[in-house]
């Protein structure tokens, strides 16, 4: 989180005062009640005195953030209209880039989804395990996963010298999320437009077996039709 410029997390009071900064800035789209800011400080093992507790960390944490910047008694809300938080931008990268996908142009997606990818790709406090955080990074993988299928999607388009950036987005999302056949279809559509049929008849018989193994069905229809196509130009 940037605060006129600034990176904020060093002036934070402790790992408690981050947890906080990080919970409101997350849901800053809405009031949290105090009981709700303390079950997200301490999920297991709460102080003597919570709500004391609370208190002397939100006196602190509006001492670091500024004057105005934690609205509320009750119920409290982070009032930072010009502070860049990492999570809504993040979301907004991906919603750009999925508006320019959906309007077919592909060099509008690309950037707006770097920058998705690039915040995601940092993580959400590594080491500490709470609920509310395990929430907050499975909202940041799924903005990973949409951009990386707005950028492979837009580098495949493209075509050319973007095409090694589409295959890279295809193994990326495989590796990432394997029971989603958009990358499985992206990465074999990457690798045909590049003349790699048999390496992409690979990756479809890579998605067939995992199914049958782990599910016991078959890869969609429209994967089918994909894979139908790869056999016939490999037989031309």
């Amino acid at each position: 989180m940037r605060i006129d410029g600034q990176r904020v997390e060093g002036a934070l009071p402790g790992r408690r005062g981050v947890w906080l900064l990080v919970y409101l800035a997350a849901n800053r789209d809405r009031a949290a009640a105090r009981d709700e800011l303390i079950e997200a400080l301490w999920p297991r093992d709460p102080p003597p005195t919570p709500g004391s507790a609370l208190s002397v960390i939100l006196s602190k944490l509006r001492r670091a953030l500024g004057p105005g910047s934690i609205e509320g008694r009750s119920r409290l809300r982070l009032a930072l209209p010009e502070a860049w938080i990492d999570v809504e931008a993040a979301a907004m990268g991906v919603h750009r880039a999925e508006s320019a996908v959906a309007c077919g142009d592909w060099a509008g997606a690309a950037g707006p989804a770097r920058v998705a990818l690039h915040i995601t790709a940092r993580g959400v406090l590594p080491g500490d395990d709470t609920p509310w955080l395990t929430e907050l990074r499975g909202r940041l993988e799924d903005h990973r996963l949409r951009a990386l299928v707005c950028l492979g999607t837009s580098s495949l388009r493209i075509g050319g010298a973007e095409l090694p950036a589409a295959e890279r987005s295809g193994r990326a999302l495989v590796r990432l999320a394997p029971f989603r056949e958009a990358g499985y279809r992206l990465l074999m559509e990457a690798l045909e437009a590049q003349g790699e049929e048999a390496e992409a008849l690979r990756v479809y018989d890579g998605l067939r077996v995992l199914l049958r193994d782990e599910l016991g069905t078959a890869p969609s229809a429209a994967l089918q039709a994909v894979h139908r196509r790869l056999l016939v130009v490999g037989r031309s």
